[in-house]
Parts: structure tokens; C-alpha cells; sequence
């Protein structure tokens, strides 16, 4: 791998489960001879054995700070990173009712300067312990929206097949790393 530069660029990768977050995240990492951090809930989820609880906010939101630390210590250029705190936000109150308003300050803390947002174009699969169920992506996708916009956060839509979402997906984010914006022209914070 190349010398990395002092400062690498984070690019989240967001969406509601099932919407090729982590196909497309690992696709660009490999483009971009860099490396992705994982969705640290799902993580989470397979070494506990069961899903979270309410109690269990803290450590998912820490585990995720770490994990993005530490690989973007790794990351060459940019960091590509499969959800980050505001989607646990959204999870929080979908699930609990709330999410604890040190976890939303955290969130706009560790904003990134892009998001491709994953629209819900491609067929469901099934992940046992993982996910809900077509419709609750559906209503994922309108809130994680919502928040997204509630924020202000630099979206970019990517749709279509795996081919056309990594090569929206490429475009937009050689636009940001070259100029520090992504189609929306919104400056990254």
C-alpha cells in the first residue's frame, strides 16, 4: 500500500439494512487500495449471540469510535466507513423510544463530509439475527432519511445494479477527494 497522507477523508456508507452497505463499502475500499470499517453493531451482535439492549447504546457507540479510530489509522487517502452514530440514533429510538443525547451530540461530533445514502432498490435477503424484515427496511430507509436531512448531512443517493452503485459511488467520491465536496456542493465539515 501507498504512503498515507497525514489526514485521511471518512465516508460513511448509510442506509437501512439490506441495501448493499457492506458490498459497496469493501468495493471501495478495494478501489481505492484502502481499507473499510465494518458496521460495529453487526459485530456486536454476532459475539453477544442475541440482539442488543437498551443498556447495550454505550458500549455499541464506543465500539464503533474505536473501530473508525483505529482504522483510520490504517486508511490510506480515505476511510470508508459501513454506518456510523447517526444511524445507531435512528436504531436507538426505532427499537427503545430514545437514544441518549450524549450519543446524538457524539453524532454530530464524528460527522463525516460524505454520505452515499443506500436506497432500498435491491431485493431483501434474509440475515437471521441481523435484520427485521422487508417492510422495517422501508421505514428504516424514511427515517434514516429524515435524519439525514435533519442534520444536514452531505447525501449522495446510490441506486441500481452493484455495477451502477460502485460507479456512482466512484464518481462521487473522486469529486470529494479531489475537491473536498460531493455533487451536493455542500462543504464538508
Amino acid at each position: 500500500m501507498n504512503s498515507k497522507p497525514s489526514s485521511p477523508k471518512t465516508v460513511v456508507v448509510m442506509g437501512a439494512e439490506s441495501t448493499g452497505k457492506t458490498t459497496l463499502a469493501s468495493a471501495l475500499a478495494k478501489h481505492y487500495q484502502t481499507v473499510w470499517a465494518e458496521e460495529y453493531l453487526r459485530k456486536f451482535v454476532d459475539e453477544k449471540g442475541t440482539l442488543p439492549e437498551e443498556a447495550d447504546v454505550h458500549a455499541i457507540a464506543q465500539g464503533h469510535l474505536d473501530l473508525v479510530s483505529r482504522m483510520l489509522d490504517m486508511a490510506y487517502r480515505v476511510l470508508f466507513v459501513d454506518t456510523d452514530l447517526f444511524t445507531t440514533c435512528v436504531y436507538q429510538r426505532i427499537y427503545f423510544g430514545k437514544c441518549p443525547k450524549y450519543i446524538e451530540k457524539a453524532a454530530i461530533h464524528h460527522q463525516s463530509g460524505l454520505y452515499l445514502f443506500m436506497e432500498p432498490d435491491i431485493p431483501w435477503v434474509a440475515d437471521p439475527g441481523q435484520r427485521a424484515g422487508p417492510q422495517e427496511r422501508l421505514y428504516s430507509h424514511k427515517l434514516l432519511n429524515a435524519e439525514a436531512k435533519a442534520h444536514s448531512l452531505n447525501i449522495v443517493p446510490i441506486c441500481g445494479t452493484h455495477n451502477e452503485r460502485v460507479e456512482t459511488a466512484i464518481e462521487v467520491v473522486d469529486d470529494y477527494l479531489r475537491s473536498g465536496m460531493s455533487f451536493t456542493k455542500r462543504n464538508p465539515t
